[in-house]
């Protein structure tokens, strides 16, 4: 019996309001591929790819979601991130990337609606 293979894992984010959300992660490179103003959001960015469904009950500092990405370059994508100049506390927030004590080197960034997006790659 063969197994299937996986190709690629999409994480579904809670947004407070899709038009914010479009917004904010446009500056972090996504593209739109699909927008219902009313409910949902698909945006991508070469192999990685979020959707985000409506949800404005949604509180950031109680949000739980989140996910996890693998770079082809980290210390690039820090650069690139940090240059946006989001605050180190509070939400958003952006944690440049430093070495973590499960050997890997990682980076997060909390969106406005509180999903944590951690970014790494295994520490030499």
């Amino acid at each position: 019996m063969s197994t299937a293979r996986l190709e690629k894992l999409c994480p579904i984010l809670p947004t407070r309001d899709i038009a914010a959300a479009e917004t904010f992660w446009s500056r972090l490179g996504f593209a739109t591929i699909y927008r219902d103003d009313a409910e949902y959001l698909l945006m991508k960015r070469e192999g990685a790819e979020v959707h985000f469904w409506l949800n404005p009950a949604l509180e950031p500092a109680r949000n739980d979601a989140g996910a996890y990405l693998r770079p082809a370059d980290l210390a690039a994508l820090d650069a690139e991130w940090g240059a946006l100049g989001l605050p180190r506390k509070d939400i958003p927030r952006f944690e440049p990337m430093e070495r973590k004590p499960w050997g890997m080197w990682e980076l997060a960034l909390i969106d406005p609606d509180g999903n944590l997006i951690r970014a790494g790659i295994e520490a030499d």
